[in-house]
């Protein structure tokens, strides 16, 4: 009977102290609380929120003529263009390559498996400059595979492909990432079960697992377009600058600004803008999907 209660006290005095600790952070006093979230909201709005009335109220410093009229220079028009261009590609690249990299790691055990999780993560560890300068020596004039390109007349560097393949490189983990915990958490049963009634291997994907990732899946390609229409650094080293052809959204900003075209460079910023708080506001919805999802597995 002794040893019953001993038992029942430790099983309880976790639970117990956690509740206390919950019920004291909650009881703060209220000059400390107001302390806490006055300094949480001056940050945010000193550095996000500031910041970007900034750069609308540049952009439409001169009016909404003046705005228009900077969109839609041949210069901003081909920018744009190659923008979505080189986000689709690699935002189709990585979606592949992302589900594929997830399901071998979630779903499999395999040697090397280790490495191949570091090596996804390896963009996030690697400045983006050097990203490109790895590809410069791939494809440069005096690089690995320079000669054996300009005997054929294929252009890698300063063009679209080596500005695909370095916005590629840096932007492959987020879809990969954002699904392996993800299948991880799902386990294997119910694609066994699918299998052993029968299904094959494409039916298993598109009726069991693909339905269970599908907002992980969007999460991570948003994360993905978001990052490869924002690049600037990979892209730099690798395009050329070349006006009218190579210059991406980021790079046309910079370029404008050092020749003081304020006007048109805020107002390509703005649509850079409006990229990341459409990007904010649907992370938000799709979290509250996952969210959502989770408690539905949970019950």
């Amino acid at each position: 009977m002794a040893e019953l209660e001993l038992t029942t006290a430790v099983a309880t005095f976790p639970a117990r102290e956690t509740s206390k600790v919950a019920h004291d952070v909650r009881d703060e006093p209220r000059v400390i609380r107001f302390v806490i979230i006055a300094t949480a909201i001056s940050f945010l709005t000193l550095f996000i929120v500031l910041p970007l009335v900034l750069v609308f109220a540049q952009a439409f410093s001169r009016g909404i003529g003046a705005y228009l009229a900077a969109l839609t220079e041949p210069e901003a028009l081909s920018a744009i263009k190659l923008t979505l261009s080189v986000a689709a590609i690699s935002v189709t690249l990585n979606l592949v390559f992302g589900v594929i990299a997830a399901w071998a790691v979630a779903k499999f055990e395999f040697p090397g498996k280790t490495m191949l999780i570091t090596l996804i993560d390896l963009p996030f560890s690697v400045s983006p400059v050097i990203s490109g300068l790895v590809f410069v020596l791939l494809f440069g004039a005096q690089g690995y595979f320079g000669a054996w390109l300009q005997a054929r007349d294929i252009s890698i560097l300063f063009a679209l492909p080596g500005i695909a393949l370095a916005t590629t490189f840096v932007t492959f983990p987020f879809v990969a990432r954002s699904l392996i915990p993800l299948m991880q958490e799902q386990g294997t049963q119910e694609e066994e079960a699918a299998l052993s009634l029968g299904a094959s291997g494409l039916q298993t994907f598109f009726r069991v697992t693909l339905p269970n990732i599908k907002w992980g899946l969007l999460y991570g390609v948003l994360l993905c377009n978001a990052r490869a229409m924002g690049e600037f650094g990979a892209v730099s080293v690798v395009s050329g600058h070349i006006r009218g052809e190579t210059n991406t959204m980021p790079l046309l900003v910079e370029i404008l600004y050092n020749e003081y075209q304020f006007v048109a460079a805020f107002a390509i910023a703005s649509l850079l803008a409006m990229l990341a708080l459409i990007t904010l506001v649907v992370k938000t919805i799709l979290e509250s999907r996952l969210q959502e999802g989770q408690v539905a597995r949970d019950d």
